[in-house]
């Protein structure tokens, strides 16, 4: 059975190349929302095993989702990685401390993407 991951990406480009990065080395259900609101509408509809958001959205931006996950029993155990272009030091902390397991800065090296995925979905 594979396993789901929502990506919450409001660039389309980087939405596509998240979703071939992933598909290149795994049988993964991708669900994609381009808003942290279409988000949290998709959320309580199907069970995910991974997210992996931006920070900067329109609406509701990437940390709310964070923490909104992070805060709700059905969903806080849901691995999260953060996809970001804020790469400051305090960026990273703030991200983790709401819950993120994980912090990647774009531009990402493919392989270093796939390493974390493999590492919170195996």
């Amino acid at each position: 059975m594979s396993k789901k991951i929502l990506i919450t990406e409001d660039s389309p480009t980087m939405r596509a190349m998240i979703c071939a990065t992933l598909e290149a080395f795994g049988d993964f259900e991708i669900v994609e929302a381009p808003n942290g609101f279409e988000a949290l509408r998709v959320l309580p509809r199907e069970k995910f095993d991974l997210v992996i958001t931006d920070i900067n959205m329109p609406d509701i931006n990437g940390l709310e989702l964070v923490s909104f996950i992070k805060r709700n029993d059905q969903y806080k155990a849901i691995p999260l990685i953060i996809v970001s272009t804020e790469g400051s030091e305090r960026d990273r902390e703030k991200g983790l401390k709401l819950g993120a397991d994980a912090y990647l800065v774009k531009p990402f090296a493919p392989e270093a993407l796939q390493a974390l995925v493999q590492k919170f979905l195996s």
